[in-house]
């Protein structure tokens, strides 16, 4: 879980950190499931709590 004001990951740290693709994550992005903040047009880091909804959804 994600302490509190620690509620962004780098998009690269996504796979190791909480288990899911890369690929997975950017397409939750793609679809708004999961906000994310870019940087010279690629998306570097994504939203905690955002993705930690969408893997407790997935699991359920």
């Amino acid at each position: 879980m994600a302490m509190l004001g620690d509620s962004w990951c780098g998009i690269e740290e996504v796979e190791s950190r909480f288990g899911v693709s890369k690929d997975v994550v950017l397409e939750w992005v793609k679809e708004g499931i999961v906000r994310s903040e870019d940087k010279d047009g690629l998306v570097f880091r994504v939203n905690i709590d955002d993705l930690e909804l969408k893997i407790e959804e997935n699991l359920g």
